[in-house]
């Protein structure tokens, strides 16, 4: 089966193929040609990745999905949620977004937090949705240079190193994203049986 990614982030892509493995074949937007910045203005990880999986098959009339992922920290109301790549400003720069957290969490006791990843799945023309969560904390400072996004202050739970510690096969076994991929790609593979 062929599907498109509907994805730019070129980190997400190598940890999703590398989760998916040959079981089928990944596009990215760069390799069918779409260069657009799709606008994700939902308010909810779900309505992101919906609006930008049925972007993909509107105008391009291709199978394909789509994700968002947030990180929702308890004592901050779940911020910064589905503003997680933009939490600090537009420009979605990981340090920048990092720092603000860190600041806002400063002499906070409660720093329990998890990653959400929804996943939107259109095959020709139907939509069905997947799931992940991985629980945790957020440290009090950045250890690690793996992995990317919030992973460098994030410790999951039973773990006393962050994602930015492991490796990526290590990650891909816990990680949110892999939770919701494995669950997309089961889904696929009874779709084909």
């Amino acid at each position: 089966m062929n599907l498109v990614f509907a994805s730019h982030n070129l980190n997400k892509t190598k940890e999703i193929a590398q989760l998916i493995g040959n079981s089928m074949s990944i596009q990215s937007l760069d390799e069918i040609g779409c260069l657009d910045e799709i606008i994700e203005n939902g308010n909810t990880l779900r309505e992101n990745a919906s609006i930008k999986s049925n972007f993909i098959f509107s105008n391009y009339k291709m199978n394909c999905f789509a994700d968002d992922t947030g990180l929702l920290v308890e004592s901050l109301n779940n911020e910064p949620g589905v503003f997680s790549a933009r939490y600090a400003g537009e420009q979605k720069n990981a340090d920048d977004n990092m720092n603000l957290l860190l600041k806002k969490l400063d002499g906070i006791s409660n720093r329990r937090a998890k990653f959400v990843t929804v996943i939107s799945l259109i095959i020709d023309g139907v939509e069905s949705f997947f799931e992940g969560e991985l629980c945790g904390e957020i440290i009090t400072e950045k250890k690690g240079t793996k992995g990317f996004g919030y992973d460098p202050i994030f410790m999951p739970d039973s773990y006393s190193i962050t994602l930015a510690e492991m490796d990526m096969n290590e990650k891909n076994k816990i990680s949110h994203r892999a939770i919701a991929f494995n669950k997309l790609k089961n889904y696929l593979l009874e779709k084909e049986c």
